[in-house]
């Protein structure tokens, strides 16, 4: 596999730290290339939160083009140091936060001062035919509590599983290949 690298804006070309084994998926370029087209006009000066942050490629590709800080959620030990090193090595550690709580409790029970513009909702592999109703839950937490009101929630899951979250709205849908990016939104909001 090769390495995951930022692939634009101030880091551009960095290299991350590669995930080890299953408790990750890594996006590749292309995709994420897509996925931060669409979202071009979202990023900058954008509070991010990065769910399942793995080694944080969604959250450090936001701060690279200028978001204003992220928020990373893992909770699986050997993964999230492998953020911080991520985080360390690109020197952002004063734009980023590590959560290594559960995020489901985390999220479900705090109401923080400033709410998300962007969240990056991207589960493991697997986990929306384990644990619907927790994501659901999930989905409603932060769209009560978390979402900025014109914020936009991106969830990436494989082709073969769907999930609807009822707290938000789809605006948008992106199929490649076997995965699926819904760009999800408050309801009510244009």
């Amino acid at each position: 596999m090769h390495g995951m690298r930022i692939i634009a804006g101030e880091f551009r070309g960095r290299k991350l730290l590669p995930p080890e084994g299953e408790q990750t998926r890594p996006v590749t370029d292309r995709v994420k290339q897509s996925v931060f087209d669409m979202l071009m006009p979202y990023v900058e000066r954008a509070v991010v939160y990065d769910c399942f942050a793995g080694t944080g490629s969604f959250g450090l590709e936001s701060l690279s083009r200028g978001a204003t800080n992220a928020t990373f959620f893992e909770s699986h030990r050997a993964t999230a140091r492998l953020l911080k090193s991520n985080i360390d090595a690109l020197r952002v550690a004063d734009r980023s936060t590590i959560i290594s709580a559960d995020i489901f409790a985390h999220l479900g029970a705090s109401k923080p001062q400033t709410r998300a513009d962007l969240i990056f909702l991207d589960p493991p592999y697997r986990f929306l035919n384990e644990h619907p109703q927790m994501l659901q839950r999930l989905a409603t937490a932060i769209a009560a509590q978390h979402l900025s009101e014109r914020g936009l929630v991106l969830f990436r899951h494989d082709a073969a599983d769907s999930l609807a979250l009822p707290a938000l709205r789809v605006s948008d849908v992106r199929e490649y290949g076997s995965m699926v990016v819904e760009v999800l939104a408050l309801p009510g909001i244009a």
